[in-house]
């Protein structure tokens, strides 16, 4: 489905249900179309109940309008407004052939919770920046400094691999990549249409080149961002072993990157969509500067103790919490517990 929104579609007609259907997979049809085709013609002054504006342009797929017109659907109701400018409009294309519209009946906090990616695409210019944090109920993410520490189970550990066939990067520090040596790649669920791209923060460059994520570089591409005086035997150290190296400006302090300057950069190679996943450093900068939109906080029914590595910096105090606010969960996946967090847009 990536990087087409989720939508589903409910037809009914004399308050039964004859059709069902939702957007599957890019390129695929669209989730009327699912629907009419399941409801065999039963369609005739039918209602739609669909989650998103009915397209109205002819794209990888003919516009859901033309099809719902055709098949006699008397009434629309749909969830939220479709940003596009070339697929949008459908709402009125319909009224103008004669079918009964209500809608957006969602609010658009509603409507980005369901598909955040998509809407922040619609709107920003830089990537949409979600953030997945497993931590221990005394707030650690590690037993200590360079130790790998596995939190949750295998539940929650799935669950992390269908968020992953979501975006478009997986990104993380070079402490976590030194330190837990991950793939970051889709194993556990189908995969997605595309593996997601594997984007590492080395300041030094100092990623080794035998690490899990030179394995499969050939089939999901390794980005490294560095510094712009990062030594160049180590750069090309790197491109040799199949990475992508982007040399970057620096935030000011000894050994640390522009996240600005990263995500500009994430833009102009195509990567809309980023799920953050280490470790605590990076989160706290992503978390301070206000760039990241979602978050998944997975928390394991353990305790690590003081010597433990925090999930938040020393200074946390400074992280700003006033415009997250709750829009899933707590769900159990396993033994663990999620929570969903969506920074809400002024």
């Amino acid at each position: 489905m990536h990087p087409n929104p989720m939508v589903g579609c409910v037809l009914t007609l004399d308050d039964a249900v004859v059709g069902e259907g939702h957007h599957a997979a890019f390129g695929g049809p669209h989730a009327e179309i699912v629907a009419l085709e399941a409801a065999h013609g039963a369609t005739g002054g039918a209602t739609a109940y669909v989650s998103l504006e009915p397209c109205n342009h002819q794209g990888k797929t003919p516009p859901c309008v033309r099809a719902l017109i055709d098949a006699g659907i008397r009434r629309v109701v749909y969830g939220a407004p479709d940003p596009g400018a070339e697929s949008g409009g459908g709402a009125d294309a319909l009224r103008a052939a004669g079918v009964e519209v209500l809608g957006p009946v969602w609010s658009s906090e509603a409507a980005r919770a369901e598909n955040p990616a998509f809407f922040h695409r619609a709107y920003h210019r830089t990537p949409f920046v979600a953030l997945k944090l497993a931590m221990s109920m005394d707030a650690r993410i590690a037993a200590m400094p360079g130790r790998r520490t596995r939190l949750t189970g295998p539940e929650a550990e799935r669950e992390v691999h269908r968020l992953r066939t979501g975006f478009d990067a997986i990104l993380i520090g070079a402490a976590t990549a030194r330190a837990d040596d991950p793939r970051l790649t889709v194993r556990l669920v189908p995969p997605g249409r595309v593996p997601p791209r594997r984007v590492v923060l080395a300041p030094n460059a100092d990623i080794a080149t035998d690490a899990a994520l030179f394995s499969d570089a050939s089939s999901a591409p390794v980005h490294v961002f560095c510094a712009l005086d990062a030594p160049e035997q180590a750069v090309e150290r790197l491109e040799t072993a199949g990475a992508h190296v982007h040399p970057v400006s620096g935030a000011g302090a000894p050994g640390r990157l522009s996240v600005d300057a990263i995500l500009e950069t994430c833009a102009e190679i195509g990567i809309d969509s980023i799920l953050c996943e280490g470790g605590g450093t990076l989160a706290g900068s992503l978390l301070a500067e206000r760039h990241v939109h979602r978050f998944w906080l997975f928390i394991a029914p353990t305790t690590l103790g003081e010597r433990g590595v925090p999930a938040f910096p020393p200074d946390a105090e400074r992280l700003d919490w006033s415009d997250f606010r709750q829009v899933a969960g707590p769900e159990s996946f396993g033994p663990d517990t999620l929570i969903v967090l969506d920074r809400q847009e002024g």
